[in-house]
């Protein structure tokens, strides 16, 4: 019965994913060479990446926030890819993904920013600064974490994360905002948010690169550490940490998990835009949404559904900025898929009942009466394909199947700057 619930989970994807592309307003064009009318006329680049959000679980997202027939914000754009998503191995983790999208190049598992020898490659956000362009990272893992650390640091292990934290000063990355204070502090500095706090006493200062907080007031910073603090703070260099660790709290379903980041990612990601789009140069920015990676690792449906609800808020924002700004190009990508997730009717249920094989749901789809179960294959990271969709200046470069490295090689070329 497992090998027979694996197959249906596979043509479910496979049929999604196609649905998604051909349903667009432009189809498959290989890796789209194709000369592009609007290719050179971006001025910002908006990407965002859904950790671990593969075509199953933007289905399960959209069923339950505007039911069958409705687009999500996510969705709602005219151009759609498919990114195949293997490292130097068969199934990616994030480090290598991330790294493969900022900088074109196939890496080994937790690399970040460096090739398969080791060897510093250069980011999209590094070429962003070096025309002139503000930069940004949002988050709301850690801000050291895997995904944006692959954009503006070079360490050969992602566990690096107070390395990452000195390397994004130095390249005075002007907005980072996410959690992880526990890495900009050295043990024994509690820094504004507790250490041993009662909801994870695991968590405490640990960083090894000294006081990375008062080096970037230093440099200029404006440190924050809420909502309060960042809804004030004014243009210019912003470093925001919002939490010892990631932004919420994940365990298996029911065991204290918890998804409530006390700065929303829509806010956050607000706020970049209104401070990095004063650059007459333009800028780039990545925001991550990674509660639905860490949750699908729990297999806790409710929780990856809603961190993708709150990354499609998100979204909303950044495609109003590009009705204002037409040189603008947005993005949503997935580093990788997470947990095997697949959509089942309630009279579809496994008959196993336990582990992995153990459904979430019901959950209501939105606008009807009807439900729908979610069910598990797996605890980790899949090798299925990813959605891309994408709007704006140079998006139809996007239209296609082609590797993850072509995301760097499609926004370069958005920007006019040759390879």
């Amino acid at each position: 019965m497992k090998r027979s619930k694996r197959l249906v989970q596979t043509a479910f994807c496979l049929s999604a994913a196609a649905s998604l592309i051909f349903t667009g307003s432009v189809s498959a064009q290989g890796n789209s060479k194709a000369p592009s009318p609007n290719a050179g006329k971006a001025k910002n680049v908006i990407l965002f990446v859904g950790d671990g959000m593969g075509t199953a679980a933007r289905d399960a997202i959209r069923l339950s926030t505007v039911g069958v027939n409705g687009k999500l914000q996510m969705d709602d754009m005219p151009y759609v890819g498919l990114l195949r998503t293997h490292s130097t191995t068969t199934v990616t983790d994030s480090a290598a993904a991330a790294t493969a999208i900022a900088s074109g190049v196939k890496t080994y598992n937790g690399a970040v920013g460096v090739d398969a020898n080791k060897k510093p490659v250069k980011t999209l956000l590094e070429i962003a600064k070096e025309k002139g362009k503000s930069t940004g990272l949002v988050t709301t893992s850690q801000i050291t974490d895997a995904t944006p650390a692959a954009f503006a640091s070079h360490v050969e292990d992602r566990s690096k994360q107070s390395d990452i934290a000195k390397q994004y000063l130095e390249k005075k990355v002007d907005v980072l905002l996410g959690g992880g204070e526990d890495f900009w502090y050295p043990q024994g500095t509690p820094g504004p948010h507790p250490d041993q706090p009662a909801e994870d006493p695991s968590e405490g200062s640990k960083g090894t690169q000294g006081n990375l907080v008062e080096k970037a007031k230093q440099l200029g910073y404006q440190f924050v550490t809420n909502k309060e603090e960042l809804s004030k703070a004014k243009n210019g260099r912003i470093l925001g940490l919002f939490a010892n660790e990631e932004m919420f709290q994940q365990r298996e379903e029911g065991q204290g998990d918890l998804y409530n980041p006390t700065v929303p990612l829509v806010d956050m990601t607000k706020k970049a835009l209104d401070t990095l789009s004063t650059n007459k140069k333009g800028f780039f920015l990545m925001v991550e949404e990674e509660g639905t990676d860490e949750m699908a690792h729990e297999n806790n449906a409710k929780l990856t559904i809603k961190a993708g609800q709150e990354l499609d808020k998100a979204v909303g924002v950044a495609k109003e900025f590009a009705k204002k700004h037409p040189d603008t190009l947005v993005l949503v990508l997935a580093d990788h898929e997470t947990g095997g997730l697949t959509i089942e009717e309630p009279d579809d249920k496994d008959e196993s009942g336990d582990g992995i094989s153990k459904e979430d749901g019901p959950f209501a789809i939105a606008n009807s009466k009807n439900q729908f179960y979610v069910d598990w294959t797996t605890s980790g990271h899949s090798g299925v394909d990813v959605p891309l969709t994408a709007t704006g200046s140079g998006a139809e470069l996007f239209a296609g199947v082609y590797e993850n490295t072509y995301v760097h090689d499609a926004i370069l070329k958005a920007w006019g700057i040759k390879k």
